[in-house]
């Protein structure tokens, strides 16, 4: 067989067929620049997968506001949301070494906060832009695919995206009706999200998965919440997509711990775990998974902790993930998860020779 381009190797997971060997993914410049890891390990030997979305949100009674500031001496980010029913504001320390951000303060705090978002959300529309995705679909080529995703499901967006997680706890207990009300409207959003790219899709747009970016992990959402709020909307788009007449499977970004979930991830209609992270640093192995569900594809993230182990330990560990799903034609190895900072140049390498030492089906 000869040898396949990275997005043919990807395609084939996707769509359940054998690739000439289990592909390597990066998440967009993710940790370097993508000519640097190239320029170390050869461009045939590292994918890409590049957050994209379909849609964008308009709010035209609404405005955001965006500034530079200074936290307890550190960078960070100010945003102010104005609407019809008020105002919210958060604030955001940057962590330098990926540029990624934490909450300081969250926009909402008390329960008169959610008035406004109820504003915000009542004002949002949806605008497809498809020809935003085939450009970078085509920039992408045969090194790798556009990953793309649609919004998260209303208790994850809430924590993650608008109320810290005490807090939003507190407001499920205590204003269960509100709190119905908002996820209500998420909901709606989300429709017209989804009904979007079902659209593309029998549109022929190139399509091949579509992506929940949820960051599931059960200790914090628990299996209550998980089937009250994530599993119908991955049933939901599972079911718009299915009637199309195409093969697109849908994933969901479950980077946590998941044995709670097991049941009800099994129940979901989903065929993809993005950023699956296996022990040791979580608890749901690729093994695990392939056992469970016959159909399940895994992005696998390469565990983040063990890129600062000794070469062969990281190649051991490489082995152990291929070895337990490899074969299945249903995996590829991905970084996805933030890497301890200057270790790929020292991790990549023991990976990329783990793939090629396990060779073809």
């Amino acid at each position: 067989m000869p040898d396949m381009t990275m997005r043919q190797r990807m395609l084939s997971v996707l769509q359940g067929r054998q690739a000439d060997r289990v592909p390597f993914i990066q998440y967009d410049g993710i940790i370097a620049p993508n000519d640097e890891v190239w320029a170390l390990l050869g461009r045939p030997n590292v994918g890409l997968l590049r957050w994209v979305s379909l849609h964008q949100i308009r709010a035209p009674h609404c405005r955001w506001h965006r500034e530079q500031t200074r936290i307890n001496g550190r960078e960070g980010i100010r945003r102010t949301l104005h609407t019809p029913d008020g105002d919210l504001r958060d604030e955001r320390v940057i962590e330098p070494a990926y540029g990624t951000s934490a909450a300081r303060r969250h926009f909402v705090k008390d329960p008169a906060d959610y008035k406004p978002l109820m504003a915000y959300l009542r004002d949002c529309q949806v605008q497809t832009d498809v020809k935003g995705y085939l450009k970078h679909y085509q920039e992408l080529g045969e090194d790798g695919l556009p990953l793309l995703a649609v919004q998260r499901t209303p208790f994850q967006q809430l924590w993650i995206e608008w109320v810290c997680l005490e807090d939003l706890c507190l407001h499920l207990a205590d204003l269960p009706e509100l709190m119905e009300e908002v996820a209500a409207l998420m909901m709606n959003l989300q429709r017209r999200v989804w009904q979007g790219v079902a659209r593309a899709v029998r549109e022929g747009v190139p399509i091949h998965f579509v992506n929940f970016p949820d960051n599931i992990t059960a200790p914090v959402i628990g299996r209550r919440y998980f089937r009250r709020y994530c599993l119908p909307c991955y049933q939901e788009l599972v079911a718009l997509l299915a009637e199309t007449g195409k093969d697109v499977p849908v994933y969901v970004h479950m980077d946590g711990d998941l044995k709670p979930l097991w049941p009800a991830i099994g129940e979901s209609g989903i065929r993809g775990l993005d950023s699956l992270s296996p022990p040791p640093d979580n608890d749901t192995s690729a093994g695990d998974v392939a056992r469970m569900w016959p159909t399940m594809r895994m992005g696998v993230n390469f565990p983040s902790s063990v890129h600062l182990r000794p070469a062969g330990e990281i190649h051991a560990a490489a082995r152990d993930i291929l070895q337990q799903a490899g074969h299945t034609g249903r995996l590829w190895i991905q970084i996805s998860e933030n890497v301890p900072p200057g270790m790929w140049r020292k991790s990549y390498p023991p990976i990329v020779q783990a793939i090629e030492d396990f060779g073809r089906p």
